[in-house]
């Protein structure tokens, strides 16, 4: 039976075997949700043909099954970061082990200003989070805890508990957030490297997120943790996105020994290779999938939009953050809002074209990978991890970042040769398939937290023979 514990604010998703066996393929994982909010259950049962190949029987009989607690956060609206978590918990599950949470969320701070002063604070230390995560450490035993976003509920002081109870650390960096307040480098849609070093006090400066209060806060958080060496004296390994990314990290003081690349996983898909490669279609739109923010190129888009009246464009994405952008956009475009599911994968199947016009040190975003598993070219910027991604002339294109007049010559040429287009999308796909596949990345997983275990292991030999 599943283990439930409950502590005010937090959710736990537990997986247990529940009978089954890896060969007969019947009820193999029960995936149980325990929501505080609507006090709801989902269970899903998955079957041999839907996950296990021979191969992957053998991969698992042959690999350590871990009891993982992952440890997150959620962004007060739905981002790439609760995408990314979530595939992992997928994975994990799918390949045999246990996963349970440790999560808040920042939804409900978006109501009240007395539990936006208090993550003002609880972002810096929360004496609430460090006794809750102990006191579940206690109850719950686990092999490795598995870190996403700690801000600003949960924050760096759950970390120290953790590391006492012997319990190996891996912490996912999707962004830059150890060195830049923000985690993006990133002000007023330029690319900004003033806090490196040390100077997080330009965050307040800049006032890069809006509000003087807000980026004082994300200032003093930041300066705290390098102060105070709460998450990188506590985390044994660091799992970045890219190589552009752990160059990044070296060069902020982090030890290459304590760095491992896990690129984003490249979730299942409805669309086969024979489905690909007998049923493609073009598409019809010029599509841009993502927060709709500066950063993540949506003026420069829209700025292509209006050379290219005769194209249709579509946005997918959350518009709360750029008001008033759908009354001044050009008219060939239309807005869809944040999608999901099969909605999401719709709006894929019509589009002839992904652009991704990013401004700033992108590690592995979601949208090119679900668009390359959707055989569709990507013309991106040539910046952060993206060239890693995206093979220029080979499943999309690339143009500086900011170049408007490249990105635009890019979108009609490509737009204008469905072959080319069918081509690129189909190279994408194979390398989604090839390189991006749950069982390249689970393996990944595993020697990552069989590295992080000989460090503790390690350490606690070394201590004990002192």
């Amino acid at each position: 039976m599943p283990v439930e514990s409950r502590y005010r604010d937090i959710e736990y998703i537990l997986s247990v075997h529940i009978g089954g066996s890896v060969d007969d393929g019947t009820d193999l994982h029960r995936y149980h949700f325990a929501d505080n909010r609507t006090r709801q259950t989902h269970d899903t049962t998955t079957s041999q043909d839907g996950l296990f190949s021979s191969s992957r029987r053998i991969f698992i009989a042959m690999t350590k099954s871990y009891r993982v607690l992952l440890v997150h956060n959620d962004y007060a609206r739905p981002s790439g970061e609760e995408s990314a978590v979530q595939s992992i918990a997928d994975l994990l599950l799918a390949n045999g082990h246990d996963v349970c949470w440790f999560r808040k969320s920042s939804a409900e701070l978006l109501a009240s200003k007395t539990k936006k002063l208090q993550a003002f604070f609880s972002g810096i230390y929360s004496p609430q989070s460090r006794r809750e995560i102990g006191a579940f450490l206690d109850e719950t035993p686990v092999d490795v805890v598995q870190v996403q976003n700690l801000y600003p509920l949960l924050s760096p002081s759950i970390l120290q508990p953790i590391r006492e109870r012997g319990i190996p650390i891996v912490m996912r960096c999707p962004n830059y957030r150890l060195f830049c307040p923000s985690g993006l480098h990133l002000n007023k849609g330029k690319v900004c490297e003033k806090c490196l070093g040390g100077r997080e006090y330009w965050c307040t400066l800049n006032n890069c997120e809006g509000s003087i209060v807000k980026s004082f806060g994300y200032s003093l958080r930041g300066a705290a943790a390098r102060w105070s060496g709460s998450i990188v004296d506590n985390v044994n390994i660091f799992i970045v996105l890219s190589e552009f990314q752990k160059a990044r990290f070296v060069a902020g003081g982090i030890d290459p020994d304590k760095l491992a690349i896990l690129p984003n996983v490249a979730a299942d898909t409805p669309e086969s290779t024979s489905t690909i490669e007998s049923k493609w279609e073009a598409g019809e739109t010029v599509s841009f999938v993502g927060r709709v923010v500066l950063g993540k190129g949506i003026g420069h888009f829209l700025e292509a939009a209006k050379r290219l009246p005769h194209l249709p464009f579509a946005v997918a994405g959350d518009t709360s953050s750029y008001p008033g952008i759908e009354n001044n956009a050009p008219a060939n475009v239309r807005f869809h809002g944040f999608l999901r599911g099969e909605e999401l994968d719709e709006f894929y199947r019509r589009s002839r074209v992904l652009a991704f016009p990013s401004q700033w040190f992108e590690g592995f975003p979601n949208v090119i990978l679900k668009g390359m598993q959707f055989a569709k070219p990507v013309i991106t910027s040539r910046i952060g991890g993206l060239p890693e991604i995206v093979i220029e002339n080979e499943t999309g294109l690339l143009h500086d970042p900011t170049d408007v007049d490249k990105l635009t010559s890019c979108i009609e040429s490509l737009y204008q040769d469905p072959e080319l287009c069918r081509r690129l999308g189909q190279a994408g796909f194979d390398r989604a398939n090839r390189e991006y596949s749950s069982e390249v990345c689970h393996e990944r997983l595993m020697n990552i937290y069989e590295r992080a275990t000989a460090m503790v292991r390690n350490h606690a030999a070394s201590q004990s023979a002192v």
